[in-house]
């Protein structure tokens, strides 16, 4: 790549971030860094992060934003000389804030789809809980139903996918993700897809990289939103 280059990739449950995000990394080079990996290695390794953050999860609870930098940060430190997408954070303005002070972003995708189509999506999501792996009835299917391609043990359907839960769960978003998303909207790097499908998003914003990956300085970057 012609220079280093970091993105964030922000979107509300079901929103396609992990598919996405995959097409990036394979097709631009880019690190694909997932906080939901970093809590689950951390986790599993038992760091003192990790156990701090297994406390907030066993209530149920979201880990909090100091936890969450506390394991983002070290990371981001070692591949500093590399190119990188975030996934997953940050969440809130506090996060984005410590992010700031630490590197300077080149792009800010967010994704913008329909509460119907995120229902359909999540209703049709299992996901297998030691990885994360997720896979979807309709157009990712396990190869065998209800067990995980790679490990055979069982997937399961988070309750907060659920449609009873679902309404809430995203007016959390939306009312976390506003002040983060005025923030690099103001910056000037805050680029909006919107659509009901993946593949359809997906030309857009593999082109606005092209260009961006491409230009010799941040400075050359023009045009903040689609």
């Amino acid at each position: 790549m012609a220079r280093i280059f970091r993105a964030v990739i922000m979107g509300p449950p079901g929103s396609g971030k992990g598919t996405i995000s995959e097409r990036i990394a394979r097709t631009f080079g880019l690190q694909h860094l997932s906080s939901g990996d970093f809590l689950r290695e951390n986790i599993d390794a038992r760091t003192e992060a990790g156990k701090l953050a297994k406390t907030y999860i066993k209530k149920g609870l979201l880990v909090p934003d100091h936890v969450m930098t506390r394991l983002l940060l070290p990371r981001l430190e070692e591949i500093a000389r590399h190119s990188w997408l975030l996934d997953g954070f940050p969440r809130t303005l506090a996060q984005a804030q410590v992010l700031n002070s630490a590197c300077d972003l080149d792009v800010v995708i967010s994704l913008n789809v329909p509460f119907e189509t995120l229902k359909e999506r999540l209703r049709h999501r299992w996901i297998h809980p030691a990885s994360g792996r997720v896979y979807n009835l309709v157009f990712n299917p396990p190869r065998v139903k209800g067990v995980d391609d790679i490990t055979g043990e069982p997937l399961i359907q988070h309750e907060d996918d659920k449609a009873e839960a679902l309404v809430a769960r995203l007016r959390h978003y939306k009312d976390v993700a506003k002040p983060v998303i005025d923030l690099y909207k103001s910056k000037g790097i805050l680029h909006t897809f919107s659509d009901t499908d993946t593949d359809h998003i997906w030309p857009h914003i593999s082109s606005m990289l092209s260009v961006k990956i491409t230009a010799p300085t941040p400075s050359a970057q023009s045009t903040p939103t689609h």
